[in-house]
């Protein structure tokens, strides 16, 4: 997943209301997230699926 680098924007599966998100870093299975409208998250990848904002624009 090379989306999945600091500066990407992504946004989380099943919160569309957190908006947006900008990875902030990447330790792991663990990703630091800024969202829009939610702030600063932790995302256990192992839990969760980010997906890049460009493939969500496609998809939606």
């Amino acid at each position: 997943m090379q989306f999945l680098s600091p500066g990407c924007y992504v946004r989380l599966e099943g919160r569309p209301d957190w908006g947006l998100g900008q990875i902030q870093s990447v330790v792991g299975s663990r990703v630091t997230v800024n969202f829009e409208h939610a702030g600063k998250q932790l995302i256990n990848m192992d839990r969760a699926m980010l997906v890049s904002a460009d493939d969500f624009n496609r998809s939606h």
